[in-house]
């Protein structure tokens, strides 16, 4: 025996069992060791006072003065919100990493303050340190994005039910190239489970920062638009409800790129340009929002007085 072999971990081995697991018989197939991460992994412990108290002062300060400077947020349709007294989907437009951060800092309280975020299982919850930052950091719970979960939508719902707030990217990812992508029916499925309203909300400018892709991000300025909370209609399902969330996000665009009074026009006629952009790839590349400049304050008000 040498010095090798009196270490506690070398000393457990040679015991063998009970000291070590039993082995498996010869023919038997070993167990399989059940995956804690993706899904599964748990995150009840990131809505506890503590991991709450801690985050809420980590958003109040260090967020709000580096969204700030990254990306000067400008807010719109605040009022559009008043007199909703519930719980609430936020549902936005992804074009970047960028997009979390600035609404968990922007999004008004009381529901920041009681706020879950979904996030992509395969993306986020594939190791356990990325798990437990993301689950605190922005107190996201894993969402499959790939596959429909049963377990992903117990947990939205059970966490709805109990009260709180969800932000959700329906797009599944951010954008490849600055244009929306298909809306997925997780949040209108879960609005018409629980029975809560959603806040559409539009981002512009965040591609302009942190493009996918992209490790390097260039200052900028974003504007949120938050649209009026919808609810089902009477015998709407969860696709066609989709669908017209999409066109609610699309109208959002709309104000953000013009003006309201013409966004209103043309979503009176049926005239919303979709997120989804042309056909024609160059075409795509050339006129893609993540590409164009970006309109001012002051060109909006041109715009808008020049229309009237």
């Amino acid at each position: 025996m040498n010095i090798d072999d009196l270490r506690p971990g070398r000393l457990v081995a040679r015991l063998g069992f009970p000291f070590t697991a039993a082995p498996t018989p010869p023919g038997v197939e070993p167990p399989v060791e059940p995956n804690r991460l993706g899904d599964r992994y748990d995150t009840d412990w990131a809505r506890r006072p503590l991991a709450r108290a801690t985050r809420q002062a980590v958003i109040r300060t260090v967020g709000r003065v580096g969204t700030a400077a990254l990306a000067r947020p400008s807010v719109a349709g605040l009022d559009r919100l008043d007199g909703l007294d519930s719980n609430v989907i936020f549902v936005a437009n992804h074009h970047s990493h960028v997009d979390t951060p600035v609404l968990l800092t922007h999004i008004p309280r009381p529901w920041r303050d009681e706020l879950v975020v979904a996030a992509a299982a395969d993306h986020f919850y594939d190791t356990r340190p990325k798990a437990a930052l993301i689950s605190w950091a922005y107190g996201a719970i894993p969402m499959e994005r790939k596959k429909v979960s049963r377990r992903s939508a117990d947990t939205a719902a059970g966490l709805l039910d109990d009260g709180w707030s969800l932000l959700i990217f329906p797009e599944g990812g951010r954008s490849p190239d600055g244009w929306g992508q298909p809306h997925k029916g997780g949040a209108a499925y879960l609005a018409v489970r629980v029975g809560v309203p959603v806040v559409p909300v539009h981002l512009d400018g965040t591609g302009l920062i942190l493009p996918k892709g992209s490790n390097t991000p260039r200052p900028g300025k974003v504007r949120v638009n938050f649209g009026a909370p919808l609810r089902p209609s009477d015998g709407e399902d969860a696709r066609r409800f989709a669908i017209r969330l999409e066109a609610a996000v699309s109208e959002l665009a709309d104000e953000s790129s013009g003006d309201w009074f013409s966004a209103r026009l043309r979503a009176h006629a049926g005239d919303t340009p979709g997120l989804h952009g042309p056909d024609d790839s160059w075409i795509r590349d050339w006129r893609s929002p993540d590409r164009r400049p970006q309109i001012t304050d002051s060109d909006r008000r041109w715009s808008s007085g020049r229309t009237r």
